[in-house]
């Protein structure tokens, strides 16, 4: 019997039917990234999705191509940028008339960006935070007052980073916005359960595609990647299949947690 080879990413595990009969809404959804790998996988996993992101034509071209590949799933989709209360709470109200209800929402928006501290603008620290902490807050609490006035329970499943826990040259803003995350996780979580809402959040390393590719060097990219034990970024479908996890009735006791999904916490 061989021995798998870590080192070499996995086929694109097939959906289990986890998520039949749900509704769920992910935020920065348009793209080649984890949003959109977790849209996806939501879908394999057999819920109704509603996608979001502020770009607006990424976003029709992404739900075409999504209902092109799910042809028996219901898909919607509504432009939100994640710094506007008035957009996030549009996007709650738009994804219930747009599907009827909600029972997952996945908050993965978030905004990086590599300068050190004493080069940091104001303004480049407050964007940061703002999209990616801020944002994450937004839309947790307007899923939280529809959770609260509905009659049946939900999740929210946030995206965090393990930058939360490590320490990074240039990402100080980052980083602190993820490790808001996670506390914001935590906190929201205990207040949420009276709701029947469990809210949990993941913490990937490194999940590489073509925008990160784009937006970042190569040579820094496979550095920290061969900084992880299996010598490799994870691909987004893997971040994204934890999520589906998350939102799942596998997980209905766990809440509050932030599960790294790397090969090693700090």
């Amino acid at each position: 019997m061989g021995t798998a080879d870590l080192s070499i990413a996995p086929e694109i595990v097939a959906g289990h039917n986890l998520l039949a009969g749900k509704v769920a809404v992910v935020t920065a959804a348009a793209g080649t990234g984890i949003g959109s790998s977790t849209a996806r996988r939501l879908l394999a996993e057999g819920a109704d999705v509603v996608i979001s992101d502020w770009h607006e034509r990424r976003l029709k071209e992404t739900e075409e191509l999504l209902k092109s590949e799910f042809p028996d799933r219901r898909i919607a989709s509504v432009p939100c940028d994640v710094s506007s209360t008035e957009q996030v709470d549009a996007l709650i109200a738009g994804a219930v008339a747009a599907l009827g209800r909600i029972d997952i929402m996945v908050n993965n928006a978030g905004l990086g960006g590599e300068t050190p501290v004493v080069d940091m603008t104001d303004e480049q620290w407050d964007k940061v935070l703002d999209i990616t902490l801020n944002g994450t807050f937004r839309c947790t609490r307007a899923a939280l007052r529809y959770f609260r006035d509905a009659d049946h329970g939900g999740v929210i499943v946030n995206n965090a980073s393990v930058l939360g826990w490590r320490a990074q040259h240039g990402q100080a803003h980052y980083a602190a916005a993820k490790a808001g995350v996670m506390a914001l996780t935590r906190c929201s979580a205990v207040e949420a359960a009276e709701y029947g809402v469990r809210i949990n959040a993941v913490a990937p390393s490194i999940a590489r595609h073509a925008f990160l590719d784009k937006v970042t060097s190569g040579d820094l990219l496979d550095r920290l990647a061969a900084g992880e034990a299996f010598g490799r970024a994870a691909e987004p479908w893997e971040v994204a299949a934890t999520i589906a996890m998350l939102a799942s009735d596998y997980t209905t006791y766990l809440t509050g947690e932030v599960v790294s999904i790397s090969s090693q916490r700090a």
